[in-house]
């Protein structure tokens, strides 16, 4: 079984940073694309950066310059560092990974963690 477990959400003002973790735990034999994704209310679940195995990066154009995603292959992790953050980056930030498991064969299926609240106050 593997599991996704996110920290790091909380409660800025405009302007200041945060830094999102992700960690995947359980029976994995390799992490291809990581990535997170944001769901602000009444809004659609949005990209908002990937990195690949390899470390290749794509960016949401709203948070170009701003945020920078990373990884930590060792570890299993995945990083978020926002800043400058803005008022519309308040959501909920999801992790997502696309894992190859072991359970008697190799596997791949896709990943969520359970979200945290980013809130971003003005």
């Amino acid at each position: 079984q593997v599991q996704l477990v996110e920290s790091g959400g909380g409660l800025v003002q405009a302007g200041g940073s945060l830094r999102l973790s992700c960690a995947a735990s359980g029976s994995i034999f390799s992490i291809n694309a990581m990535g997170w994704y944001r769901q602000a209310r009444g809004k659609q679940r949005e990209l908002v950066a990937a990195i690949t195995s390899g470390g290749s990066t794509n960016y949401a154009d709203s948070v170009k310059g701003r945020f920078t995603i990373s990884r930590d292959n060792a570890k299993n992790t995945v990083y978020l560092q926002m800043n400058s953050l803005k008022p519309e980056d308040t959501a909920v930030y999801y992790c997502n990974a696309d894992i190859t498991a072991v359970a008697g064969t190799l596997y791949e299926n896709d990943y969520w963690g359970q979200g945290t609240q980013v809130t971003v106050s003005s």
